[in-house]
């Protein structure tokens, strides 16, 4: 009959650990990282604005607005008259591109329309020329 014998250290000693001690190695990159966040220029750069001194004065008369509704269908509202097609839309907006003083656009699209349609009325209105562009309604997408 044989004895069994366990496995392992024959005198009751615990194993030698043979992992690494990371703690002095974290000590020490956090050391070297405050280190180069104190190093770390701050930076002062500032840009030199010249703003209007005193009140401008008021306009002589209010500006011209156009409300161009984009419904989710992609159907366009000029001042809520149905556009037939994007090229009577891209007429209307080059007349208003061309007007001595150009109306504010304000673009109010449906809450159900895609992307893609008020884009591409944006991207009409830019085309022509038109700087006086807002979005209008956007409370309606907070939820």
């Amino acid at each position: 009959m044989t004895a069994s014998t366990p496995l392992g250290n024959q005198s009751g000693d615990p194993e030698v650990m043979v992992d690494i001690n990371t703690t002095p190695l974290i000590d020490v990159m956090l050391v070297l990282l405050i280190m180069l966040i104190i190093t770390i220029p701050i930076q002062l750069d500032s840009v030199n604005l010249q703003m209007p001194a005193g009140n401008p004065p008021p306009p002589e008369k209010p500006p011209e607005v156009v409300t161009i509704d984009v419904d989710f269908d992609g159907a366009v509202y000029w001042n809520n008259q149905l556009v037939p097609d994007r090229p009577a839309l891209e007429d209307k907006l080059q007349a208003s591109a061309q007007m001595p003083t150009q109306p504010e656009i304000h673009v109010r699209p449906n809450k159900l329309a895609a992307y893609r349609h008020v884009a591409a009325v944006l991207a009409a209105a830019q085309r022509r020329g038109l700087t006086n562009i807002g979005l209008v309604g956007n409370e309606q997408f907070i939820e």
